[in-house]
């Protein structure tokens, strides 16, 4: 996954424009790779707790796929080909995992936020290698320890909100896939928690779920507008501060994900049921960044 991100910033500015990605390696298991982190980044973007910009991030799809958006008209047939896999595949974990997510977090939560928290855990060493590639100091690992804590009692904290109903409509559905949007720019933002706070996250998943146009597409309006809006300055400060950027996100990777871990896991079976999904989930995540490396890409600017 360290391979996604060989950049030079001092040779190419934000505005210089960008290359389209050039898979160089096995053309079907770089599709299916892509796919798959989409799949996972789709999930991520509507399960409690998680956040689609987290699962991107260590799944190495975030900083290019901000960059190509902060320069959509740059050769964007190529780089449509590059990431439709990963469209794909977060389409259909998204549509999916809607249908299933009443059922799985009524009766598995536990398991199932161990298996998310397994595949985050996978990545997180060649995260922390492309953080320091443009070189890091000191202060880097206070602002990462910092964001962590901050992030963790910040959604300790949401947790303690009493919600208030919002009544559906147009714009509340435009509002939802706005929040979502923020989700998937600023890693760490769980949008789902936020929705269940406004009384909009269950009907959203029934209508998702259902296919209803009339929640889908403001939905994907408000995702479209908000991604287009903070992409420019998502990559300009990718630019700038580079080091900066990667850990102050690690950051909220790491304290998003220990405020998830679930409470009141006891029992031999369920714990030991818990730490095979975890481990698995490790390997898994592990072996695609491993998979990554051996079928590499030009980078993406």
């Amino acid at each position: 996954m360290a391979s996604n991100n060989n950049v030079n910033n001092k040779e190419v500015s934000a505005d210089e424009g960008i290359s389209p990605i050039q898979p160089t390696g096995n053309p079907l298991i770089s599709w299916v790779v892509r796919f798959f982190k989409g799949f996972l980044a789709g999930i991520g973007a509507i399960t409690p707790g998680l956040s689609g910009g987290v699962m991107m991030v260590v799944f190495g799809i975030y900083e290019p796929l901000v960059r190509w958006l902060a320069n959509i008209r740059n050769k964007s047939l190529e780089h449509l080909r590059f990431f439709l896999p990963v469209g794909i595949g977060g389409l259909l974990g998204v549509v999916a995992f809607s249908a299933v997510i009443d059922f799985a977090f009524q009766n598995f939560a536990a398991q199932f936020t161990w298996l998310f928290i397994g595949f985050i855990a996978g990545t997180l060493p060649s995260l922390v290698k492309t953080a320091g590639k443009e070189g890091r100091k000191p202060w880097h690992w206070l602002l990462l320890g910092g964001v962590a804590v901050a992030v963790f009692f910040f959604m300790r904290w949401m947790e303690t909100i009493r919600s208030v109903q919002v009544e559906t409509s147009f714009f509340a559905w435009l509002l939802s896939g706005a929040l979502t949007g923020l989700g998937l720019v600023v890693p760490g933002l769980s949008p789902s928690n936020f929705l269940i706070y406004m009384g909009l996250y269950q009907p959203m998943a029934e209508g998702i779920k259902n296919l209803d146009m009339s929640v889908i597409i403001p939905l994907i309006l408000g995702v479209v507008l908000v991604i287009f809006l903070f992409a420019k300055l998502v990559n300009w400060l990718f630019t700038k501060h580079y080091a900066f950027m990667y850990h102050l996100i690690i950051g909220v990777v790491l304290g998003s994900t220990a405020a998830i871990i679930p409470s009141g896991v006891s029992g031999i079976g369920m714990i030991l049921v818990c730490a095979l999904l975890f481990l698995v989930a490790a390997g898994i995540s592990y072996a695609l960044a491993k998979l990554d490396e051996k079928n590499p890409h030009e980078s993406l600017f």
